[in-house]
């Protein structure tokens, strides 16, 4: 089957045509490429038999790949809100393709979905009743279509399926799951994709009230929504939303990037740490998205100290990783990865799934 995965994202339209585990064809342009944009990067490909496309929130109803029609849209349109940066990007993005290849199967496969197992301890927030059942506020996790491929690929190269697996999904967007046998057991994105990690241009978790006080300074709600999610992280400690200029920014001693790296590090080794506690232990620390990939430094200062968990990394191996890897000694009671990020393998295999069942 020759599934055509859609993978639009805040910054980017990623196209790749999947037959089986292999990426036939693939296309990278901007996010609101225009429909000739589009036409010529995919001209001269097979049409697909399926279109799979990556849907950042699903909410509580939307818990697992599902087909396309007006309702499923309906209900994606309803979640906007809570994911600014990426659900509205998805739905233009649906409407496109849809008009591209109107005779195809179009499935929605949902970030969310896969933290839908998440016990109700870890799940719920401390807030009233009244609010929590009225708004379903809740913890919905996200990244979870690289969070499952990362399972599958832990137990492909480990060989076993009940690894306790501390997932780092490090990109633009960043969170850690805590996953065993395959299972979401925990994760450090919450209602939005805003609580967690320190991000690229998102500040991650910080004390509520902050938000109430500015408020009472004067400033608009909207406006702080919007440093929230494009003015802060690590664009707010140090300048800069690239990670490999705030290393090289860290190693010649520029403050804020010196900052920006340790607060970042800071706040993963604490994620790193409680996802190990969610699962009782860990078997496997695995590292993906776009920093988790290229930076060694930001595996290296992570891992340092956490040797208590068991967790350790070759220093010659981890400086030349590259594709999928094992960083830790041999032997090690914890086995640390570095796996490519492969979203579109995941979305796939969710879509013929669904039309196979």
């Amino acid at each position: 089957m020759r599934v055509l995965v859609v993978n639009a994202g805040s910054s980017s339209l990623k196209l790749r045509m999947v037959v089986g585990d292999r990426v036939q064809e693939s296309a990278d342009l901007g996010p609101s490429s225009s429909r000739e944009a589009v036409s010529g990067a995919i001209d001269g490909w097979d049409a697909p038999d399926a279109v799979g496309h990556r849907v950042v929130h699903g909410g509580s109803q939307l818990t697992e790949a599902v087909l396309i029609d007006e309702g499923v849209e309906v209900s994606i349109a309803s979640l906007v809100d809570l994911a600014p940066l990426h659900q509205a990007i998805s739905l233009a993005a649906i409407e496109q393709f849809r008009r591209y290849f109107p005779h195809a199967p179009h499935i929605a496969c949902f970030d969310t979905a896969f933290h839908s197992t998440i016990p109700e301890p870890a799940a719920t927030y401390a807030l009233p009743l009244a609010w929590r059942e009225r708004w379903n506020l809740k913890r919905f996790g996200f990244h979870g279509l690289s969070h499952a491929y990362v399972a599958r690929r832990c137990e492909e190269l480990l060989g076993s399926k009940e690894l306790r697996i501390v997932s780092c999904h490090l990109g633009a967007g960043a969170s850690i799951a805590a996953i065993r046998g395959g299972i979401s057991l925990d994760t450090t994105m919450g209602f939005t994709p805003l609580e967690g990690l320190i991000m690229s241009t998102r500040s991650g978790s910080f004390d509520p009230a902050i938000v109430l006080w500015l408020q009472e300074k004067g400033l608009d709600p909207k406006e702080i929504g919007v440093e929230l999610e494009r003015g802060s992280g690590l664009l707010g400690l140090s300048g800069s939303a690239d990670m490999e200029e705030i290393v090289a920014g860290a190693d010649a001693g520029e403050p804020r990037a010196t900052l920006a790296l340790g607060a970042y590090v800071h706040r993963l080794r604490q994620g790193v740490a409680s996802m190990a506690a969610s699962l009782g232990g860990l078997d496997a620390l695995a590292f993906t998205g776009g920093v988790g990939e290229r930076s060694a430094r930001v595996r290296s200062m992570t891992t340092a100290n956490l040797g208590f968990l068991g967790i350790g990394v070759n220093a010659e191996a981890n400086d030349a990783a590259s594709g999928d890897s094992i960083l830790s000694p041999e032997g090690a009671p914890v086995r640390v990865l570095l796996l490519e990020a492969r979203e579109e393998l995941q979305i796939a295999r969710e879509v013929e799934a669904l039309l196979n069942a």
